[in-house]
């Protein structure tokens, strides 16, 4: 697993490094084979890059209609609830790009969750042209971490942590009273770039906890990402990367 470690001066200083990494991986995987298929993230810390992806220079750097568009995991809501992972990117990116609505594959939460993970895995299989015991390889998978080693909705000590075999699942998450709608890890692990953006001080024990602790992906959920068969490149700004003791901040071998 490629590891990489970028460590930049604030949050805005994070999402235009991010900004750079996604148009660049994005026209690589168009000129190679047509399209760029990628999947985002929901929460606080993604809005900015995306923003940010939506002005100048970035926006007029990729072929942003020949992306397919994916998200790497859902809340329970309407696509037009404000706490919708869609609405977040729908709002703040893809309204402001030329993406052909054909390739926006949003999780329809309205099926409830267990039909929604359902159909959603049927859709990127149908997608990415998948036989029935092939993994997708997206070429960038957007993720952000919680404050408790969290990545997209895979929660500690939750069913999704521990899932093999399918590509997307509904997990009941107990300390929050609900049931996310999750990609499962061995599809985070299969793609070409996983971008893992954080930011803030408030996540500074759980980037060391991801890093630097010995490892444990029931407890920390982002070291499912050390078994990864592409690159993982983290991406942090200064108060997150502060009780890093290494460095490099490698995780332990």
């Amino acid at each position: 697993m490629p590891f990489g470690l970028r460590v930049l001066d604030d949050d805005q200083a994070a999402a235009r490094e991010a900004a750079e990494l996604w148009t660049t991986i994005l026209r690589t995987a168009i000129e190679r084979s047509g399209r760029a298929t990628v999947a985002l993230a929901g929460g606080r810390t993604p809005r900015l890059l995306y923003e940010t992806l939506a002005g100048e220079p970035y926006r007029e750097r990729v072929a942003w209609d020949l992306v397919e568009w994916f998200w790497g995991d859902e809340r329970p809501v309407p696509a037009d609830h404000p706490d919708s992972n869609y609405r977040l990117a729908a709002e703040t990116l893809l309204s402001r790009l030329p993406v052909a609505p054909a390739c926006m594959h949003r999780i329809p939460t309205e099926l409830g969750p267990e039909a929604a993970a359902r159909a959603y895995e049927d859709e990127i299989r149908r997608v990415f042209g998948l036989t029935p015991h092939e993994l997708p390889r997206f070429d960038l998978i957007l993720l952000g971490m919680g404050a408790d080693g969290h990545i997209a909705s895979i929660f500690p000590a939750t069913a999704a942590v521990r899932e093999t075999a399918r590509l997307v699942i509904a997990v009941h998450v107990p300390h929050l009273a609900t049931t996310r709608i999750t990609l499962t890890p061995p599809v985070i692990r299969a793609a070409t770039l996983v971008l893992v953006l954080v930011t803030g001080a408030e996540k500074a024990p759980a980037v060391r906890a991801a890093l630097e602790d010995p490892e444990d992906p029931d407890r920390i959920p982002a070291h499912i990402l050390r078994s990864a068969s592409g690159d993982v490149i983290w991406l942090l700004d200064r108060a997150a990367a502060r009780d890093l003791s290494r460095p490099t901040g490698s995780p332990p071998t």
